[in-house]
Formats: structure tokens, sequence, C-alpha cells
């Protein structure tokens, strides 16, 4: 039996890793696949009954995750160990759980994080390779990368980034604190490969960590930080965008293809 009457309830914090491609996000939806209808299908068999699954951060379609966490209450007895063995026999081969703990009572993968680390990945080449357009934006045009670092900067710290939210966010307030941008090439961050063999250019690589994201804003931050790296605007543009609190003077949101929830943090 996965549970008996009595027994109280536990929490279990789960670290899960996906290839977001073949999904509609972490959220789950009227049509299509999620991470998160996945994950409760799975363990319902050792609950006896459905169960919820709060993930820590709601991806959107085709974004991935390298440490996505996610939480749940359960009345079974399995050791953690068993349940992660059982739970990656049943899920696809593109959505892996790294790990299972057992965790505070009051433990809530959402509420409880206190900053997220996303990293988005540009392959800033003139042919991008046939197996990196699922994890890549391919902008084949030069990019200036000094001028992207200063557009950047001026994001850093509590700010109201409602330029860079897409429609359809439900939150309350649109204010955020961003502790931390930058931009590099590829060190295998989000554990990929960073070039070929043959010395094949890295991609570079926006990596962000905030308390918290706007739907769709480290998209459109990265769409934006392209924009000034192509010329098409000053650097010093980003406040003027930032101070606007106007989604339509920001940038196009890049594509999901590029975006991986890389980290989250909790005290």
């Amino acid at each position: 039996m996965s549970w008996v009457s009595g027994v109280d309830c536990r929490t279990l914090k789960l670290t899960v890793q996906y290839d977001g491609t073949n999904y509609v996000g972490w959220q789950r939806q009227a049509e299509g696949v999620s991470i998160q209808a996945l994950l409760e299908e799975a363990l319902e068999p050792f609950e006896g009954a459905p169960v919820t699954v709060y993930g820590a951060g709601r991806t959107d379609a085709g974004v991935h995750a390298l440490a996505q966490v996610a939480s749940v209450r359960t009345r079974t007895e399995h050791g953690v160990e068993t349940l992660r063995r059982a739970l990656n026999a049943v899920l696809p081969s593109d959505v892996r759980v790294l790990a299972v703990e057992d965790a505070a009572s009051g433990f809530h993968a959402r509420f409880d994080a206190v900053s997220k680390t996303y990293a988005y990945r540009i392959a800033n080449v003139a042919v991008v390779s046939a197996f990196e357009p699922r994890y890549v934006w391919h902008v084949p045009g030069r990019l200036d990368i000094d001028a992207m670092r200063r557009g950047a900067e001026m994001l850093v710290g509590r700010h109201d980034f409602a330029a860079f939210q897409s429609s359809g966010g439900d939150v309350q307030s649109t204010e955020r604190t961003m502790l931390a941008i930058e931009l590099e090439s590829d060190r295998g961050q989000t554990g990929l490969r960073p070039g070929s063999d043959q010395g094949e250019t890295p991609p570079l690589v926006i990596t962000v960590t905030g308390d918290g994201f706007l739907r769709h804003m480290v998209r459109s931050i990265a769409g934006t930080l392209v924009d000034v790296g192509l010329g098409r605007w000053p650097a010093s543009y980003v406040a003027e965008i930032l101070a606007s609190r106007d989604r339509r003077r920001a940038g196009r949101a890049a594509p999901a293809a590029g975006l991986f929830l890389v980290r989250v943090d909790y005290t």
C-alpha cells in the first residue's frame, strides 16, 4: 500500500530537470502535456489518490530546467531513493527527477524561494549547429557585448519591471529585485557542451538572478539587450524603457528555446 489511514502527511522536495521542447510548460493546461501533470500522474499510484505538485517557477512552453524545485504533500511511506527511481522509471526520458528529499511540513517550493537564477543562451554565429536550435536563440549579426553589459547594469536593483512583462500576467505588483546580471561565454553553466571540438564559438549566456520574475520577463530582457547589442538602441535606452513601464518600448521576447531555469535558492 502507498499509504495507510492515520499516517501523517509528509512534504517532499523534488529537484527536477527537463528539456521543455515537447511540453506546454510547467503548469497543467487544458490541452498539451505539462511537467506538473507528468509528475502528478507519476506520484498518484504511490498516494492512492490525486496529488498536487507545486513548482518554484512556472516555466513556459519550450523553456528548459536544470534544477526546477517542486513540493508535494503525500502520505506515501516509500523511501526517498525508492521514489526517485520509481518516478524516473515512468517519466519520459526528457524529464528526470534528480533528487527526492523529505522537507519541513510547511515547505512550499514557490512561496519559500528567496531567489531564482535563469540563463539565456544566444548563438552569435553565422551558421548554428543542427543540434543547437532547441537550446539557443540564433542571432547571426555581430553583437556589441560591452554595450549589452552596460544596458544590463541598469536593470540591477529594485525596480518596477512592468515594461518587461508580457500580457496575461496576474501579479499584484510588478516590482522585483534583480540581484545580478552577467553576460559571458558559455562555460557549461547550462549543462550543455559550450562549443565544438573544431573551435566553434561558444554561445553567449545572459545569466540573471532575482527574487522573482514576471511573465516572459527574462526573455524580454534578453530581446532588449540583443537589440542594444545589434546597435538598434544605445545602452542608455534600457533605463528609459524601465522608467516607462510600457511593454511597447522594450524589445521582443526572445524565443523560449534559449531559456533555462538554472537554480532556485532557499534560506
